[in-house]
């Protein structure tokens, strides 16, 4: 019995769905993890016995924590899918180009698939966003650099999908024979926020070919992960030196953090970029100049640094965010390498942060309406997915334009998975 893995490769979470026998269905493919069917989207490599061994999803948080955030951590890997810049890496001497390290998570949700259904599996459907880039070649270039990943990964017949055609999928799914219905899907993931206004009903595009139904399509470079960097930029900064001014040694001109240290700062993953020389004696020229209150927070920001725990801070600022879909307030708390941080944040703060990121994303829902000719009352249902969706400030976007009661939702982790299982099925 032939068989065909959909790939959802996110840049917070991924999942796997397999299509076989006419059914498709979700695979428990990290089982350490509390939300099995998600698979994290972590690489942790260490050298252990002379040897590198690589992590894949949470049994790499797990190694990174029990190691002392000793090794190489890397999440978020996608979002350098359109960045030329990032040809290859150095890990333990070894150089992975950005496709290796991509094949690594490939490899690892094709063989523990294949495992599960106890088959070889040659074929994947990969979902993707609607847009990588904006710039049209580079778009291409991230869509070849994932194609090449799958290859080094073994599949051998690969196919594209939308990620938010795939979660309009899953909702299609749930739809009466012959029930039609004009469907807006926003599928808000940690990089990107996508939508895709789309002719839904079970009759159509049987062969798998849905270009006829979809009306129109539309996407930012706004995600989760923008959020949280609002989030530290506004809260956390402070306690690693983002706001320290001093006089220079050599006149009374202030000066205080580049913006490039500021702007690594905002995003975990590039904090450990911050570990080049120069960068550092930057920081240490400052701190030798700073007032005495100011030094220790310069030290909160080289500890950070050479400690490498951005990604367990911004797990706590996270938390913090996703604790204000259902309150009014939240704290950001951390009590790890020698700093404590117990920061109150509201739900109006964070709104506040985000306020021109929101704004972005109504801009693209209303271009996506003008491409598809169409207005909110035309509008049958909304289909709402990714973790962002259950921001109060993005729900009430679609509530105040489109009323509450069309709004639906899915797992905001495997929906998208399941529509690519759905897509290779009707391809098969």
């Amino acid at each position: 019995m032939s068989a065909i893995f959909g790939i959802d490769f996110g840049t917070s979470n991924s999942a796997l769905s397999v299509a076989m026998g006419g059914a498709v269905r979700l695979l428990d493919i990290d089982k350490e993890n509390p939300i099995s069917n998600s698979l994290k989207s972590i690489l942790y490599f260490l050298k252990e016995d002379g040897r590198t061994k690589s992590y894949v999803g949470y049994e790499g948080v797990k190694a990174y924590i029990a190691n002392g955030a000793d090794g190489r951590y890397m999440q978020s890997v996608k979002t350098f899918l359109p960045d030329v810049s990032f040809e290859k890496t150095n890990i333990y001497g070894k150089s992975y180009t950005l496709e290796e390290l991509i094949a690594i998570f490939f490899r690892v949700m094709k063989l523990r698939g294949q495992e599960i259904i106890n088959q070889e599996v040659s074929d994947v459907v990969l979902g993707r966003p609607v847009i990588f880039s904006e710039d049209q070649n580079l778009d291409r270039i991230a869509q070849e650099r994932l194609a090449r990943a799958a290859q080094l990964a073994g599949f051998k017949n690969i196919s594209f999908q939308l990620e938010p055609i795939a979660a309009a999928l899953a909702y299609e799914n749930s739809l009466e024979s012959g029930e039609e219905q004009i469907v807006l899907v926003g599928d808000f993931g940690a990089g990107s926020s996508d939508f895709t206004i789309y002719k839904a009903g079970k009759k159509a595009g049987q062969n798998g070919q849905r270009e006829k139904d979809i009306l129109s399509l539309g996407g930012v470079y706004i995600g989760g992960d923008i959020f949280d960097s609002e989030i530290m930029r506004e809260k956390v900064a402070v306690y690693y030196g983002k706001n320290v001014q001093a006089k220079s040694m050599w006149s009374d001109t202030l000066f205080g953090l580049s913006p490039l240290v500021v702007r690594k700062l905002m995003k975990w993953h590039l904090i450990p970029q911050l570990r080049l020389p120069r960068t550092l004696d930057t920081i240490r020229e400052l701190k030798v100049s700073a007032k005495f209150q100011d030094k220790k927070l310069l030290e909160n920001l080289e500890n950070l640094i050479r400690a490498n725990y951005g990604y367990l801070l911004f797990q706590s600022i996270e938390k913090a965010k996703c604790d204000l879909s259902d309150s009014n307030k939240s704290r950001i708390y951390f009590n790890e390498y020698d700093i404590c941080i117990d920061e109150v944040l509201s739900r109006g703060e964070f709104e506040s942060f985000i306020s021109d990121k929101i704004a972005s994303i109504n801009a693209c829902i209303n271009s996506t309406l003008a491409t598809a000719d169409l207005s909110c009352s035309d509008i049958d249902a909304v289909f709402l997915t990714g973790g962002s969706s259950y921001i109060p400030l993005i729900r009430e976007i679609f509530e105040k334009r489109i009323g509450k009661e069309k709004i639906r939702t899915a797992d905001a982790f495997t929906s998208v998975a399941y529509g690519l299982g759905l897509h290779g099925a009707r391809l098969g």
